[in-house]
C-alpha cells in the first residue's frame, strides 16, 4: 500500500466505537510510532495545517481526528476534559495502537496531558503546543476566557 503523502490528499475515513463514528485522517508512514493530533477548542479536521501535519508525516504515520460531536464526527460533544480524553483513548485503541506520540495544540494539550494521566503505558511522547496545565478551566470556559484576554489587550496588540 502506498502511504498518502500529503495532508491535502488525506481522505476522510471513520471508525465506529460503540455505535458512534468518528472522523479522521491517517497520512504518512505506514511503520512506526503513530503521532495523533488532538486539535484546538472548536476546530474540525480542517482546521490543521497542512505544513505541521505533512512535516510529522514525513517521518511518522500521522492521524487526525475529529472529537466526538464535532466536525463529521457523530454523538454528543463532551462537556469536560476527561470525557475528550477517555474518547480519545478509545479512538486510538480502536485503531488498533498500543503505544502513540500524542500533539496537543491548545484545548487538544490539555486533552493530551489527561490522556498521558490516565493511561501512560499508552503514551510514547508528548508534545504539547500552546497549551496550559490541563484541567484548570473547562473547554466552556476556555472561549470566555481567551475572549475577555482579547478585549484586555485591545486593537494591534
Amino acid at each position: 500500500m502506498t502511504a498518502i503523502k500529503t495532508y491535502q490528499d488525506a481522505p476522510a475515513r471513520t471508525v465506529d466505537i460503540g455505535g458512534v463514528k468518528f472522523a479522521y485522517r491517517r497520512l504518512g508512514a505506514d511503520k512506526g510510532t503513530p503521532v495523533i493530533f488532538l486539535h484546538h477548542l472548536g476546530a474540525v479536521l480542517d482546521n490543521w495545517d497542512p505544513r505541521v501535519v505533512d512535516g510529522i508525516a514525513a517521518s511518522h504515520p500521522a492521524i487526525t481526528f475529529d472529537n466526538r460531536g464535532i466536525g463529521a464526527s457523530q454523538g454528543r460533544t463532551p462537556h469536560s476534559v476527561e470525557e475528550m480524553a477517555r474518547d480519545a483513548i478509545a479512538f486510538i485503541r480502536a485503531l488498533g495502537f498500543d503505544q502513540v506520540d500524542l500533539f496537543g495544540f491548545s484545548l487538544g494539550g490539555f486533552v493530551a496531558q489527561v490522556i498521558a494521566q490516565r493511561a501512560p503505558q499508552l503514551v510514547r511522547k508528548l508534545v504539547l503546543a500552546g497549551t496550559g496545565p490541563a484541567g484548570g478551566v473547562t473547554p466552556d470556559r476556555c472561549a470566555a476566557l481567551q475572549s475577555l484576554r482579547l478585549l484586555r489587550a485591545g486593537p494591534g496588540r
